[in-house]
């Protein structure tokens, strides 16, 4: 019976969003926090002192804003 093929892009959003206990964020968390930082206006959520898990936060809630931010504007 051949081996099963596991997804590759599954694996690699685990990587950039792994949150190892007090390990410095990976050098892939860096690159694209810095990116959604500047891509929402909000340089200070960028820190190269952060951990794994303070950078996987970080970079959810700024995807998360940018997400809203593409979306049209609400009218009453």
């Amino acid at each position: 019976m051949p081996p099963k093929q596991v997804s590759r892009g599954n694996s690699r959003r685990k990587q950039i969003l792994s949150t190892g206990p007090g390990e410095r964020m990976t050098a892939e968390q860096s690159a694209l926090l810095r990116q959604l930082a500047r891509d929402a206006y909000e340089p200070e959520a960028f820190s190269a002192r952060l951990t794994q898990g303070e950078a996987a936060r970080r970079i959810a809630v700024l995807k998360a804003k940018l997400t809203l931010l593409d979306e049209p504007p609400h009218v009453l």
